[in-house]
């Protein structure tokens, strides 16, 4: 006769080779609603495990003033730290890594990003691709640099100067990729968006990089450009949100695709394609924030598609603060059914008579109408300590004086103001503010 130990011991491997039947059984039709929903929560769990700030905001905290602030971030630097939908990948990582290529959008998932950008535009043959314009591939791609050069609808034309060697012309070109097919495009290699105004050749051209970022990044086996639907795989691979943002075409639509004349691709047209790719993905509309500049590509959204439209980001393109939206506007905006508004990092910041940084009357202003507030674009403006910090600083750059007062500009936005996120060009900084102040 067995012990009672023998019997107790295989019962308990009787119940544990049960146990794990049931983790590993196939589940049933009945059950296959969930799967995709389980199978991202498996995916955020293992993104969440494998966040990667690295040492840019440890610097940026130590090089703060001191205060409450800082000592609050200080002890947060043993973490753990979590993704979050508060840091958004703007481009991707697009201050080291060359925008818009898988490699820019991994690292931008690696440092928190919980929501991460394809802007989308299109090729000539109607495919939807991820480019910050539709005309930028002479900045942002290696095209001067191979065959596909022919194709630009501006071919690269050197600088001029006169007699006394004073710029006179600068060099420019023009690559669309209207310009090429899908196939073409995806054979192009991201590079760090510059130019040198002053080239007179190609290799100059394509120089010009800002001493504070990197071709490091960009080199033959890199930049690797994606597809729209290739972004929505990665971005689901990646246990991320996505945020994209149908870009203006610069051209006349509806578009001629077919080269007879006649347009055949509407506004209409391209709105609903970046809709329907999601849909065929069977991505949740819970998570992705459609996004463009242009308000009739949002009214096309919350009427047509509303599961996408209703949280659809309205872009807001102003370049000073004469040009932003009143109370009315704001208002009318949510009466429309327009519930998330982004403009930028200027719009909604000011500064007080001791010169600290305090919300601004728009963002008093869009707030009292009910809308939910994302605002662009964090470290896109190069060395802070040196003043004079331009488009994005330029209500409130009398308040910053050195690196670490990018954490002031963050404690104001989320605490003070309460925006539901924020583009970063380098998301671990957003990341380590938003794990620090318990931001989801």
């Amino acid at each position: 006769m067995p012990s009672r130990n023998f019997v107790l011991a295989a019962l308990i491997t009787c119940l544990m080779l049960a146990a794990l039947s049931i983790v590993i059984a196939p589940a049933s039709a009945g059950e296959s609603d969930n799967d995709g929903e389980s199978a991202r929560h498996d995916r955020e769990m293992e993104a969440d495990m494998n966040i990667q700030l690295g040492p840019r905001p440890f610097f940026l905290v130590e090089d703060m003033e001191p205060g409450k602030l800082k000592s609050r971030l200080q002890r947060c630097g043993n973490g753990p730290f979590r993704k979050t939908d508060f840091s958004i990948g703007h481009r991707g990582a697009a201050l080291q890594f060359p925008e818009h290529t898988k490699e820019s959008y991994e690292a931008a998932a690696r440092m928190g990003a919980g929501i991460v950008e394809c802007d989308v535009t299109f090729t000539g043959d109607k495919i939807l691709v991820c480019r910050h314009s539709q005309c930028d591939l002479h900045t942002t791609t290696n095209i001067l640099n191979t065959p596909l050069a022919e194709k630009c609808s501006g071919p690269f034309t050197p600088a001029q100067f006169d007699a006394s060697g004073n710029l006179v012309r600068e060099a420019s070109a023009r690559c669309c990729t209207s310009d090429l097919t899908a196939d073409e495009f995806k054979s192009l290699k991201g590079k760090m968006d510059s130019f040198n105004p002053a080239a007179r050749s190609v290799p100059e051209y394509l120089a010009g990089i800002p001493g504070w970022r990197t071709g490091l990044y960009a080199g033959p086996t890199s930049g690797t450009l994606l597809t729209h639907k290739e972004s929505i795989q990665l971005f689901t691979d990646l246990g991320v949100k996505m945020m994209p943002e149908l870009k203006s075409t610069g051209m006349a639509m509806p578009y001629d695709s077919d080269g007879d004349g006649v347009g055949d691709y509407t506004q209409q047209d391209y709105a609903q394609q970046m809709i329907d790719e999601y849909k065929a993905a069977d991505v949740n509309p819970r998570n992705v924030y459609v996004q463009s500049f242009d308000i009739r590509d949002i009214r096309y959204w919350i009427a047509n598609e509303p599961r996408f439209g209703k949280q659809a980001v309205y872009l807001d393109d102003a370049n000073a603060v004469a040009d932003l939206p009143q109370a009315a506007q704001l208002a009318a905006y949510k009466a429309e059914g327009i519930n998330i508004v982004a403009p930028p990092l200027f719009a909604l910041l000011a500064t007080d008579g001791s010169g600290n940084i305090v919300p601004s009357r728009y963002a008093g202003q869009a707030k009292s109408a009910g809308l939910d507030m994302i605002t662009w674009t964090l470290e896109r403006s190069g060395i802070l300590a040196d003043g004079d910090n331009g488009f994005y600083y330029q209500t409130f750059d009398s308040a910053i004086a050195r690196e670490g007062d990018v954490m002031k500009v963050l404690d104001v936005l989320a605490k003070d103001i309460g925006i539901i996120g924020i583009f970063s060009d380098w998301p671990a900084t957003v990341s380590y503010y938003a794990n620090c102040m318990n931001l989801r």
